[in-house]
């Protein structure tokens, strides 16, 4: 085992199921919901499947968490015995959380820290946390760790089918007409992270099914870059179990070598933007055998 004691703290963007976070002892930082009655820390004061139910009557907006909140988690890994700890974070392209975590880590210099961007966002970012918590277990060193997990995240690639361009619209990300024709269309976007970690249209489908279908092929053409490698497997659902269901059986049988497969439930701060109902799908390759 490593002779240090190693922490993994990541952000509630990253969707690590909870029973997941408390089995790998991972430090989950909360960011903020804000609806006009007040603000909610999400994952915690207020759940995904809360978001979504409220969407039709209030768009909130998404704030980062507060600095004391981060302190404190801080705080809390130093009384714990840790010695050092890995932050692995949302996507500093959507998000000032990195540089915050950064900040943060700072005025713990007892602490040694290293706080990673992973240019991506739910099930990206977890699955990086969840496959760091894995190796601190299997007793990699720190410097094995540096090694690794720029490599997690250079190789991870996720894809996201959006139902409706109705919340993309509202949030202005989108015209009312490139919407109104589109929801004629009844096309369905599929988004994934851009090398600088902002959100991009990778495909424009027309129909659910073939949607579903599309990141299914994404993931498996991943894949099929990567001949031989060992690969875990992600999958989430804003909403939407039954195609979620689908999409974790298709891709299963056409990639049944997985280490792990994760299956967890969209974050509020995603599904705000998006809107419910979205699907994703993602695959993570592992080099640790170089």
């Amino acid at each position: 085992m490593s002779r240090e004691k190693i922490a993994v703290l990541t952000d509630s963007c990253a969707d690590v199921p909870p029973h997941l976070a408390k089995r790998y002892h991972i430090a989950i930082v909360p960011l903020k919901i804000i609806y006009q009655d007040r603000a909610y820390l999400d994952g915690i004061d207020i759940t995904p499947e809360e978001v979504y139910n409220r969407l039709p009557l209030e768009i909130p907006k998404t704030s980062l968490p507060d600095g004391e909140t981060v302190e404190q988690i801080f705080r809390n890994l130093k009384a714990e015995g840790y010695t050092s700890v890995i932050a692995i974070i949302f996507s500093s392209g959507l998000s000032g959380t990195y540089q915050m975590v950064k900040l943060v880590s700072e005025e713990f210099p007892e602490l040694k820290t290293a706080v990673f961007d992973t240019l991506s966002g739910c099930l990206g970012t977890g699955a990086t946390a969840l496959q760091t918590a894995r190796y601190i277990e299997q007793g990699k060193t720190w410097d094995e760790l540096m090694d690794l997990i720029p490599r997690l995240i250079q190789n991870t690639k996720v894809f996201f089918s959006i139902n409706t361009l109705e919340y993309l619209q509202k949030g202005g990300r989108i015209g009312k007409i490139t919407s109104i024709a589109g929801t004629m269309l009844n096309m369905k976007p599929i988004i994934s992270f851009a090398p600088t970690g902002e959100l991009i249209n990778v495909a424009k489908i027309r129909g659910r099914k073939q949607s579903l279908m599309r990141i299914t092929e994404l993931v498996t053409e991943f894949a099929a870059e990567h001949p031989g490698k060992r690969y875990n497997l992600m999958f989430a659902s804003g909403g939407a179990p039954e195609d979620l269901k689908t999409v974790r059986q298709t891709v299963l049988k056409l990639l049944p070598k997985r280490v792990n497969c994760w299956e967890g439930e969209i974050d509020s701060t995603l599904g705000v933007y998006v809107g419910p109902k979205l699907i994703g799908a993602g695959i993570q390759i592992l080099e640790d055998d170089m």
